[in-house]
């Protein structure tokens, strides 16, 4: 008698990663989203606004496709640099004592890139270039240190601002190609520019408008993935100058083929979709509710993620995976809460 040996391919480490930085997300959300607010001057989509933002993300994608590669690299990197800049910029009127550990976490920081990159991470090339450009950015960073000592202001600091999307650039076109930079930087970098963009743009919807992001954005990535394929072009095309572009990381429990370790990937626009779903239905139905939804929507994931691995499926759309997650749990609150209205009329009558 024969047996055939059935292996069940399944990860655990992309669906934990969600659900983290999607609980992030919504936690900071309501710490920050008063500054944020008053940055876009307490502004709101309306639903032409939703509908021209996701016009806008079609065309992004398409043009990324065409694109030379030196012209997606310097808008991404502007891109990046300036979210970096403006979040910072907007909490940079924090008091002294956090401004000073803040400048002295950059010039640790910058120190020890420039001491790993010249004792052997730089390409030879880069060697000297590299080790004084971080030297220069530590330096920058000590003088803002000693001005926060002797003359500052508690007020917005353009000088503190810069220094997180300095360090970036320089990170970047130091390390890239490194095994520093990935997966260890890459990964570190997309899930702090995953939970930042939740909380910058999430601050721009509403209840209403969210509903129609979501409908439009998953309808949209069905399309891009499954028919046409210019999302995983792009994805690759950006993905392949070492941007930050999405999270990869290796599966738990270990898959190893012939190449090495397998690893799974997920966008940032993918954590921005479920960040934006979650922060709403905190605002909507409470905390409770808001961290059931983000375990759904992780739950979710892994088991299309599980199907797409042990079929060999290839790409597919991650807006669709993690909304089949929130809409039953958004759904039942929905129905609880009309049910809930709907006695309490009856009981009303009764009186």
């Amino acid at each position: 008698m024969g047996y055939v040996l059935f292996m069940l391919y399944f990860d655990v480490t992309m669906p934990v990663t969600l659900f983290a930085v999607t609980l992030v997300a919504i936690l900071l959300d309501r710490r920050v989203e008063g500054k944020l607010k008053t940055s876009f001057e307490k502004k709101e989509f309306h639903t032409s606004d939703a509908i021209l933002f996701m016009a806008m993300i079609i065309a992004i994608v398409s043009a990324i496709v065409f694109a030379p590669q030196m012209a997606i690299l310097v808008i991404f990197l502007f891109s990046y640099s300036t979210l970096l800049f403006t979040v910072s910029y907007v909490f940079s009127d924090m008091q002294k004592k956090r401004a000073q550990l803040f400048c002295m976490i950059f010039i640790v920081a910058s120190g020890l890139a420039g001491a790993a990159g010249f004792f052997g991470l730089f390409p030879e090339s880069v060697r000297f270039s590299g080790t004084l450009a971080f030297a220069e950015l530590a330096v920058c960073a000590f003088f803002a240190l000693m001005y926060e000592q002797y003359g500052s202001d508690v007020k917005k600091r353009w000088y503190l601002a810069v220094l997180p999307p300095a360090l970036f650039i320089l990170l970047y076109l130091a390390y890239n190609g490194t095994g520093l930079w990935f997966p260890y930087l890459f990964n570190a970098y997309g899930m702090m520019f995953a939970v930042l963009v939740t909380l910058y743009l999430g601050s721009l919807f509403s209840w209403r408008n969210v509903l129609i992001f979501a409908g439009l954005l998953t309808i949209m990535d069905i399309v891009l993935v499954l028919f046409t394929g210019v999302m995983v072009t792009a994805a690759k095309q950006v993905s392949g100058l070492g941007l930050p572009v999405l999270i990869s990381l290796p599966t738990v429990p270990l898959i190893v083929t012939e190449w090495g370790l397998q690893y799974m990937s997920l966008g940032l626009g993918d954590f921005f979709f479920a960040g934006i779903l979650a922060t709403q239905t905190f605002k909507k139905f409470g905390k409770r509710t808001a961290v059931l939804s983000v375990l759904t929507m992780s739950l979710s994931f892994a088991v299309f993620e599980a199907f797409l691995m042990n079929y060999q499926w290839g790409a597919f759309p991650g807006t669709l995976m993690i909304i089949c997650g929130w809409l039953p749990v958004v759904a039942g609150k929905l129905f609880a809460g009309r049910k809930t209205s709907n006695n309490r009329v009856e009981e009303l009558g009764q009186k």
